[in-house]
């Protein structure tokens, strides 16, 4: 069974990510972490959806089996956890949220000591161990040496007052009436908290989680659902956070969705011009516009791309010494003041440089033009390995010698193609993904 994809354990909540599964995978995780076990805590959060009940059961009575006391605090951002992995001193973290993906799906992320999600090689070790029956047979305690589980609530003030340090304190949110869809999520109750502390005429959409709603047709999925809010309120600008609140999109006064490419730029320079870019440039991803290229090019900054993930963004990142970086999507990290995507965070950094410019959020957030990007995903019976396609490279050679950049990959997380096709005229793209779509559908079926 594999287990790991780009962003964790992530599978159809009672299927591949069932309590029988959760609790081994528990096991394994906690045998790994014994071996650098500083205080034998392991802290455990989740978003809002109903099987995160179960599986939150699940990974506490796997943890506790193995040894591990675990503190539980209930729905929060997935950075939160990363945040308070490390402030509360625990040998590691655990995150049970899908993301992005519908309420049926559910998913588990780890982070270390300091925070970090695990690299590739970390999680192989942890899916060697859940193989293991003998190891984990033997790993298993009892008496004095079962852990304990108790759970927290107010730790959500902790994470508060981190985020409200990020924002500039010469500045505030009086005067900007700013929409926030907090997509039946995990941001839910901090991201609105924040925005009206720091003096924002707040309107909140998506904040009525029932444990199935989440995602659904609202949030960063569905920002049409935010845009028409933004009009509707006639805000300043309007701001979408995902499932577990790492990722982040922005809806301009107009209504429009701000490219998140450009966001990422506008941002970049900004950080550069206040003296707190570090490394001379970002990271993004392959998924990144050429646009975003040739923009930082003529601020005399770098752009950077990683494989698709903010994980792979943030190891390199790390590597080149660099504090920005993110994904198109709307995972962005500020390493200044979290280790991983932060939407919450991300968004008031977006908002302090709106209020710092003294323009429109149209206007400041739009600084060059995009070269036309189609994405499609097709749906597939089975990920085969491009190698073994016939036909592919053939296919490859007539995208490029058509002047287009192409990406195809399967998503880490569903049964999913995604096809990635960026050139000049739109026209011929369009015609080169019909192509595209013919031959993969060919293909994968």
């Amino acid at each position: 069974m594999t287990l790991f994809g780009t962003d964790g354990v992530r599978g159809k909540a009672g299927k591949k990510v069932s309590a029988v599964n959760a609790m081994r995978l528990a096991m394994a995780t906690g045998i790994y972490f014994k071996q650098f076990s500083k205080t034998n805590k392991i802290l455990v959060g989740k978003d809002t959806r109903r099987s995160g009940y179960m599986i939150e059961n699940a990974m506490v009575s796997g943890l506790t089996a193995v040894g591990f006391d675990v503190i539980q605090i209930g729905p929060m951002p997935t950075p939160a956890i990363a945040f308070l992995t490390a402030n509360m001193r625990c040998d590691a973290g655990v995150m049970i949220s899908a993301s992005h993906n519908p309420y049926y799906d559910n998913g588990i992320k780890f982070f270390d000591w300091f925070g970090n999600k695990l690299n590739r090689d970390k999680e192989e070790e942890i899916e060697a161990i859940y193989e293991d029956d003998a190891r984990i047979e033997a790993a298993q305690v009892t008496g004095k040496e079962i852990g304990r589980s108790k759970r927290i609530d107010d730790v959500v003030g902790r994470y508060i007052v981190h985020i409200k340090n990020s924002f500039p304190k010469t500045s505030t949110l009086w005067g900007k009436r700013v929409v926030i869809d907090c997509a039946n999520g995990a941001g839910y109750i901090v991201g609105p908290t924040i925005l009206q502390e720091l003096g924002a005429d707040v309107i909140v959409l998506g904040d009525k989680p029932n444990g199935f709603n989440i995602n659904e047709g609202c949030g960063a999925l569905h920002p049409e659902y935010l845009a028409k809010a933004v009009l509707e309120y006639r805000a300043d600008v309007g701001i979408a956070l995902d499932g577990d609140a790492d990722r982040l999109v922005v809806v301009d006064e107009k209504g429009e969705v701000i490219d998140g490419d450009k966001l990422m730029g506008v941002l970049a320079v900004h950080l550069k011009n206040q003296g707190k870019l570090k490394g001379g440039g970002m990271v993004a991803t392959v998924m990144s516009n050429q646009g975003l290229d040739e923009y930082l090019a003529s601020q005399s900054l770098t752009l950077h791309r990683a494989a698709v993930g903010d994980k792979n963004v943030v190891e390199m990142m790390q590597e080149k010494g660099i504090n920005f970086g993110g994904e198109q999507s709307g995972h962005i990290i500020f390493s200044d003041y979290a280790k991983t995507g932060d939407g919450i965070s991300s968004a008031l950094q977006a908002l302090a440089y709106l209020v710092e410019s003294g323009q429109k959020a149209s206007e400041v957030f739009n600084p060059y033009t995009s070269y036309p990007q189609l994405l499609v995903n097709l749906m597939v019976d089975e990920k085969r390995d491009f190698d073994t396609i016939e036909g592919l490279d053939a296919l490859k050679e007539k995208v490029e010698g058509a002047g287009m950049r192409h990406l195809f990959r399967y998503s880490g997380t569903e049964n999913k193609i995604r096809l990635l096709l960026e050139g000049k005229d739109e026209k011929k793209l369009d015609a080169m993904m019909e192509e595209c779509e013919k031959f993969f559908k060919g293909a994968l079926a």
